[in-house]
């Protein structure tokens, strides 16, 4: 900042005269109009720098999640999400395994083609590790089972999640099975181009609780096509630290999980006590926030696993979620029907 002008207030001689004051005035002037130029010019860059560092959030793509939703079929799901004005639809597995019985993944391609929407992952595949050798086995046939359907219908991601604690094992072993495991899924994706989103769960006896333990394996994997879900409702649970949002490569973070909970101690809090985002106590400003700052613009998916919205219309609890996700990220997406539909929830 330049140097503080004092402003000449004493009487001028006179052998100064009027004119001499009206010079020094005039140089007063004239810094203050450098001094406020600075300023603005100080000001405009750090604007520049911290837009840069920010999303647009009215770019960003909104999903709905299959579990929100989880009593409606696959093909529910994606009239629902279409009505509801999402951009992209996270397929439950078992649904899609379901609408496999009685139709083609053409089929498939139409219907999400008809009614604008893009699939985003399939979700999931999970307990990827400690199984024994003939689940361990499966585990690599499922895998390249949901591979080759993605590829075919051009989903990009499946999300991947760890399996439970054993008793005797450290982190070290975690790591080092984790690291193991989703090197050789990641192997597979590749071949089909597409990617492993691994999730984390707060839960006390998942193997991977924390965002911090999920960054650090994803970190030793260095694959290209193996990245990360934040769950805000795990994110909370398992006492992930904000910190570790700051530190991310906003290109390794495949997917956000975005809804609320109930306010309950967290060693508590279960699936079932999921909220519409905005209706309970998640830190979801600091978080994404946070996102932002780190330059996260991919895809923010609803994800509720609570049993009273599933016995709801799933076109009404769709443009309920919708309108809930748009309010929290604070963009321009939102009719008079949506907010209508919300209140009800």
């Amino acid at each position: 900042m330049p140097e503080r002008v004092q402003c000449p207030m004493s009487k001028p001689s006179k052998v100064q005269g009027r004119s001499a004051f009206n010079v020094q005035c005039s140089e007063f002037k004239s810094e203050i109009a450098r001094a406020f130029a600075l300023l603005t010019l100080d000001l405009g860059l750090w604007t520049l720098d911290f837009s840069r560092r920010c999303y647009n959030a009215n770019a960003m793509k909104l999903a709905l999640n299959g579990a929100t939703t989880m009593k409606a079929s696959l093909a529910e799901d994606i009239r629902a999400a279409s009505a509801a004005g999402f951009d992209c639809l996270e397929i439950w597995a078992s649904k899609l395994r379901k609408f496999l019985t009685a139709n083609t993944l053409q089929d498939l391609k139409r219907l999400l083609a008809e009614h604008g929407i893009e699939p985003y992952s399939i979700n999931s595949i999970e307990r990827i590790t400690f199984r024994d050798e003939p689940t361990r086995d499966n585990l690599l046939a499922e895998c390249e089972e949901l591979c080759e359907i993605a590829s075919t219908i051009n989903c990009p991601y499946i999300v991947v999640v760890p399996g439970p604690l054993p008793s005797d094992k450290t982190w070290a072993d975690v790591l080092a099975e984790s690291v193991s495991v989703l090197s050789e899924l990641g192997q597979i994706g590749e071949r089909y181009k597409v990617g492993l989103a691994f999730e984390f769960l707060g839960q006390t006896d998942c193997s991977v609780q924390t965002l911090e333990q999920a960054s650090e394996i994803v970190e030793r994997v260095a694959r290209e096509n193996v990245g990360l879900v934040i769950d805000s409702f795990h994110f909370y649970a398992g006492g992930s630290q904000f910190e570790s949002i700051d530190a991310l490569d906003p290109r390794k973070l495949f997917i956000f999980h975005i809804n609320d909970a109930e306010d309950l101690p967290r060693e508590e809090l279960e699936d079932r006590h999921r909220l519409l985002p905005g209706l309970g106590i998640l830190p979801l400003e600091e978080i994404v926030m946070r996102l932002g700052a780190i330059g996260y613009d991919r895809v923010t998916s609803v994800e509720i696993f609570r049993p009273e919205y599933w016995e709801s219309d799933p076109i009404e609890l769709a443009r309920a979620a919708h309108e809930a996700v748009v309010r929290v990220l604070r963009i321009n997406r939102l009719t008079t029907e949506d907010t209508e539909v919300a209140e009800r929830f």
